[in-house]
């Protein structure tokens, strides 16, 4: 598998905005790199957009990035019509960086909703201007000028948000830590990475976070409604 080549700096590092790079292999609808800051859409989060530019000048847009559905590679896709440079060119890659900390912001503020409501996750989608997260709550939805108000304090509490990682076995003795219904944990390289907003939750994730909770503001909650049953939708959106 190529993704095995490429070393996803994103992991470790969500502020990491630029790298150097070299191009492994051309696919049709853009390039493989050897090491990459962009993030990959994923478990609700958009692909990163940006920007190769080779050694002659030439800079290529990133219009997206995505995993290859054959062979699980990150894909970084190319504006129509981009001549690609042959494997082996050196490349530098800078992702759009305000667009990224957008995603950042909303992604740990639905991770910081889910812990205050206590629902287990069965669905999210983040845009660069609001995000929602899907919750398993039985009874009525919760009540919004309350959790509001604790939405706020959290976020003024400015917690460090930090990245570690566990083995498949700790996992597995730890069944609560997993907080999503429908989509499992991705295992099989032997580790799980745990993002946790510190005192106050901690969860299996691939994506990019901010470093602390005072990052996320200013937001505030929209929409809280039913989408079934148990299922409640509940809606952040970003004030800047």
């Amino acid at each position: 598998m190529v993704q095995t080549l490429t070393e996803e700096i994103f992991r470790e590092d969500a502020t990491a905005r630029t790298c150097e790079a070299t191009v492994v292999a051309v696919r049709p609808g853009g390039l493989v790199l050897d090491r990459t800051v962009f993030y990959p859409q994923g478990g609700g989060q958009p692909g990163d957009t940006g920007a190769l530019s080779l050694g002659d000048g030439t800079v290529l847009t990133v219009c997206d990035t995505v995993y290859d559905a054959e062979d699980g590679a990150i894909v970084h896709v190319l504006a129509p019509d981009t001549p690609a440079p042959a494997p082996g060119a050196s490349v530098n890659a800078t992702i759009t960086w305000e667009r990224r900390h957008r995603l950042m912001r909303l992604h740990t503020c639905l991770h910081l909703i889910s812990r205050l409501t206590g629902g287990k996750i069965t669905g999210a989608g983040i845009g660069e201007d609001k995000g929602r997260i899907d919750l398993d709550l039985p009874g009525p939805p919760p009540d919004r000028e309350a959790l509001a108000q604790r939405l706020s304090e959290a976020l003024a509490s400015d917690a460090p948000v930090r990245v570690r990682w566990i083995t498949d076995a700790e996992l597995d003795a730890q069944p609560d830590l997993v907080r999503t219904l429908s989509v499992a944990p991705p295992r099989g390289s032997g580790r799980v990475r745990l993002v946790e907003i510190e005192g106050v939750d901690v969860q299996p994730c691939g994506g990019t976070h901010v470093r602390s909770l005072g990052e996320i503001a200013p937001v505030r909650l929209g929409k809280i409604e039913s989408k079934g049953k148990q299922n409640r939708r509940i809606t952040v959106v970003l004030d800047d």
